[in-house]
């Protein structure tokens, strides 16, 4: 393939979509989320898993259906620019993107921080300021990593589905195994009951528990429709990658949840859930597998904690270059992002995601503390996802779709109600900060514009757009006025809150979808997709992938 040529290459397979699914499901959430959630729900977080899988899994089937009927790099921003025009997939875009381009750096930092809990590394490399921050050292190490990602995503899409599988299968493997192992040795049932009883912080430590951890780990399933344009057979497997991946990382989850509950010392709930393993243990299972006498698990536990978050890492740098690749495709970005090598990726979409990644190494708090950030941002682009079906449903109703999500005309929107919920739980301080980052991408587009010809000048569609702006604002000032998050004023009582945002987002819903574009712009849009070969692509000769 020529380099610049405007179609990326079909070459993966079933397995290799949903391995990469899966391996962005299973990252440091594993190792860390587990605490964080017994910490903000006790017992009850088990609930908190239960719920997040059930309403992420929602969402998951909105996307199989999507991803099978419009099989494009970068889906998440191209579905509502599909139904609603440049805007929103600029701001569906943006937010995928934001989140995106952050989680690689997180989970490079989550590797080094594991690392340097390790004596001889901590004496003699010192990842790690005293602060958690990087150190020189560190952030060698951290652009190593980086620049590790980048190569490898530049030799293409096989390569990148290739080495993500052989990482994938490790682990898998290790979390299944301290499920066994724990379960055996050291499994306390009266944990379930201590430190205040099953559910000592009530209903609001379930849903604490939510963007605390909890849907950080299990979000990542979309990166197979991202890579719906280098499908081979996508309208076969897309919908088949997504579910089998979150099914199996739920299932995975919820274990290790349960384990790590009744794997705990018990002297330690004595005084409550703040702080069930000791103090300084970055590793909690390493921690309760080394109590248990399984120091060899430990040892695992510990290089699977370099493993698993760099694999991670790995899969959302390739992501992340799809969807600024996207959506300069679309025009809302410099149309230099959507340049492909001869090997058929966007290279100047991976460097970009690259130096971004690096900028992100800056001084910046905990992995507690940021996943709150990135979860926000996901559940916004997850939202843009059921409206989107349900308008393109009804302006492009012929369109072939493979996989149709049953009772969509309930499914959808409670979908859309599942996002809005997550994104208020996130709090107040995450949604007003990611309020004014999708502003910067604002201007950025209005600069991208205003140096593209005339010509070329993207349409934007002002009416089917209106919806995003209202439905963003009014999230904020109902996190302003509820009880999540740092600068919320407590002034909606609780479950009275959660019906104001319900009530809010069918509202938005039912709007958004009347102002969709007409069939005529919406079957235009999606033709431009086209690629020379139709959507069914022949498999390279001799690939098993």
């Amino acid at each position: 393939m020529p380099a610049g040529s405007g179609f990326l290459r079909r070459e993966v397979g079933l397995w290799g979509l949903t391995f990469v699914s899966l391996g962005s499901i299973i990252g440091s959430g594993w190792l860390l989320g587990a605490l964080s959630a017994a910490q903000a729900a006790g017992p009850a977080s088990v609930i908190s898993w239960l719920l997040a899988g059930g309403m992420l899994a929602l969402l998951a089937l909105v996307h199989a259906e999507l991803g099978t009927a419009y099989p494009v790099a970068g889906g998440t921003a191209r579905f509502p620019g599909f139904a609603f025009g440049v805007l929103a997939g600029l701001t569906a875009g943006w937010a995928a993107w934001l989140q995106a381009v952050t989680i690689a750096p997180i989970e490079v930092e989550a590797s080094l921080q594991y690392l340097n809990n390790i004596g001889w590394v901590r004496s003699h490399l010192g990842l790690l300021h005293a602060d958690g921050t990087l150190s020189p050292a560190g952030l060698g190490f951290a652009t190593l990593l980086m620049l590790l990602f980048t190569v490898i995503n530049v030799q293409g899409v096989r390569r990148l589905t290739r080495s993500n599988t052989a990482v994938v299968l490790w682990k898998l493997a290790i979390p299944v195994l301290t499920v066994i192992v724990v379960a055996a040795l050291t499994f306390q049932p009266s944990n379930f009951t201590a430190g205040g009883g099953f559910s000592p912080y009530g209903a609001h430590g379930i849903f604490a528990a939510l963007p605390a951890g909890v849907v950080f780990s299990l979000q990542g399933f979309e990166q197979a429709i991202q890579l719906g344009g280098e499908a081979r057979d996508p309208q076969r497997d897309l919908s088949r990658a997504v579910i089998l991946a979150m099914l199996i990382g739920t299932v995975l989850y919820v274990l290790l949840q349960i384990v790590f509950i009744g794997g705990l010392d018990p002297r330690n709930l004595a005084d409550g859930w703040a702080h069930p393993v000791g103090a300084g243990d970055f590793g909690p299972y390493a921690t309760i597998a080394a109590a248990a006498g399984a120091g060899w698990l430990a040892v695992l536990l510990y290089a699977d904690a370099f493993v698993s978050p760099a694999g991670t890492g790995l899969v959302y740098l390739g992501t992340s270059a799809r969807l600024s690749y996207a959506l300069a495709r679309q025009g809302t970005l410099p149309p230099a992002l959507s340049h492909l090598s001869r090997r058929g990726v966007p290279l100047y979409s991976i460097v970009l995601a690259f130096v971004a990644g690096e900028l992100a190494f800056l001084p910046y708090p905990s992995w507690q503390s940021l996943v709150g950030l990135v979860t926000s941002a996901t559940a916004i682009m997850y939202a843009f996802a059921p409206v989107s079906l349900t308008a393109l449903r009804r302006r492009d109703p012929r369109h072939h779709r493979p996989y149709r999500l049953p009772a969509a005309g309930i499914a959808a929107p409670a979908a859309f109600v599942a996002a809005n919920l997550v994104i208020y739980w996130g709090g107040f301080e995450a949604t007003w900060k990611l309020l004014l980052a999708i502003g910067a991408g604002l201007a950025l587009f209005a600069i991208t514009v205003a140096h593209t010809p005339d010509r070329e000048r993207p349409a934007v569609d002002w009416r089917a757009s209106s919806w995003i702006w209202p439905w963003l604002i009014g999230l904020t000032l109902i996190g302003f006025l509820g009880r999540y998050g740092r600068g919320a004023r407590l002034w909606l009582p609780s479950w009275i809150d959660l019906l104001v945002v319900i009530a809010f987002s069918l509202v938005v819903f039912a709007y958004a979808v009347s102002v969709a574009m007409d069939s005529e712009r919406v079957r235009a849009a999606v033709d431009r997709e086209k690629d020379p070969v139709g959507r069914q692509v022949r498999p390279l000769p001799g690939d098993p992938s």
